[in-house]
Formats: C-alpha cells, structure tokens, sequence
C-alpha cells in the first residue's frame, strides 16, 4: 500500500539574527548595508519515514528537539530547507486548536464561523451541532463568550471541532495535554475510531503513556535527529529510561 506520508530526508534551517537592532530603523538601515548577521540553527536533519492509511506514529523527544517543526512541515505550514515531504489526501492539522477562536463570540458562533474556515456549509454544521456540544459537554456554556472560558474547555471545543472531518491524515500536537483523565479518555478513543477508520495519524505527546496507547510506532527525535524508530512500546521505554 502507498503511504500517505513520505518524508524524504528532509532538513530544516532557521537562521538567527545576532543583531540587536531594538529599532525598526536601525534594523532597515543594518539590512541595506548588508550588515546583518545570522547564525544557522537546523532544527532537523535528515529525518525519513512514511506513513500508511491506518497507522499511527507518535514523536517523543524533549522540547527542541524538532517535533512540532516537523508536525509544520507536514501540514504544509513551512517548507523544509532539503529533502522532501509527499502527502496524499486530505490534513487536519489539530495544532494549536483553540488558537483560531473569536473570543469575543460564543461556543456556537466560533463553531459556525469555523465550519465556514473549514469550506462546510450552514446546513452540514447545524447536523453536526449537537454532537459538537455533546462531545466537548458544554452544553451549559453554549452561548457564553469563550473568553470567559478555561484553557480546557477551549480545547475540548477545538478538538470537538477539529476532528469533525473525515481527513486522511490527523496531526496532532499536544492535544491530550488538556482536560481531566475522562475526557482526555473520550480523546483516545476518538483518534483510535478515526485509525480505524482508515485515517493515519501523526502524533506528538510528552506523556509516552498517551503514546503507547494512541501510537502503533514511534519515532524519537533529538536534536533534530531521528535517534530511534520502532514500536511505540520499544521507543518509549528507551526514551523513558534516557
């Protein structure tokens, strides 16, 4: 079966002002003079693996080891320095989930003003309303401004929302970091529905508790390098005894 993620040797390079320039000016004037100066910092190197249609992959390693950068590349957020990236089918990207919200708006206007984004129509989004709410159990709150809202059930609204569609491909970032041990419960069991489903899933946890149980694999990166590639069980013990 052809994977529906290829990542091919692929490298990425951020370059890093050493200036101090804390004026707008005095940055414009340095860029002219060809005065500025950068340092290269890659934040990955050379890291391959595919992906298949039903299986999942889980990213360990310590924060700055490259994870998310990776997870970005994938969606098509940025474009790696070297090598390449082939994705076959559609992406959800569940990063930053309940980052793209109106907070001056209610749980039922984001979930509307959303699903717009998102290209689905009125009549699909008021279908789905009801599981929407009942998923993210805010029906108490379904017509409060959600800055009046916690950071959890911000998320349980986003990943709610988020995983409406039936994509190829999930991508997901610390999306079981909020929320109490029951819903991050109804989490798994979605991801593990949508597996099953058919859909490949990429995703990046510091707990290798959640990724043994939502991950078949797991790659370790560090700094920016692939250190291990196996079971998520394998790699998670060996990570967890580093």
């Amino acid at each position: 079966m052809e994977p529906v993620v290829s990542v091919q040797d692929v490298s990425m390079m951020f370059r890093l002002s050493r200036n101090r320039e804390y004026r707008m000016k005095e940055y414009v004037l340095n860029l002219v003079r060809g005065r500025l100066e950068y340092e290269e910092f890659w934040a990955l190197r050379n890291v391959s693996f595919t992906l298949s249609r039903g299986e999942s992959i889980g990213l360990v390693g310590v924060n700055g080891s490259g994870k998310s950068t990776l997870l970005k590349l994938i969606a098509g957020i940025m474009r790696p320095t070297s090598g390449r990236i082939i994705t076959r089918g559609t992406i959800a990207p569940l990063i930053e989930i309940n980052g793209g919200f109106d907070r001056t708006l209610s749980a039922r206007e984001n979930i509307y003003l959303t699903g717009a984004m998102h290209g689905h129509t009125r009549a699909y989004m008021d279908r789905c309303f009801d599981e929407i709410i009942d998923f993210a159990e805010l029906w108490d709150f379904v017509d409060v401004p959600v800055v009046n809202y916690s950071s959890g059930m911000l998320s349980r609204l986003g990943f709610a929302i988020a995983t409406l569609s039936n994509a190829d491909i999930i991508i997901a970032d610390e999306v079981l970091a909020v929320g109490d041990a029951k819903f991050r419960k109804k989490c798994q069991d979605r991801m593990k529905k949508m597996r099953e489903n058919g859909a490949a899933i990429l995703f990046v946890s510091h707990s290798p508790q959640q990724v043994q149980t939502v991950c078949q694999r797991a790659l370790w990166l560090e700094k920016g390098r692939v250190k291990m590639e196996g079971t998520a069980r394998e790699v998670c013990a060996a990570y967890g005894k580093a």
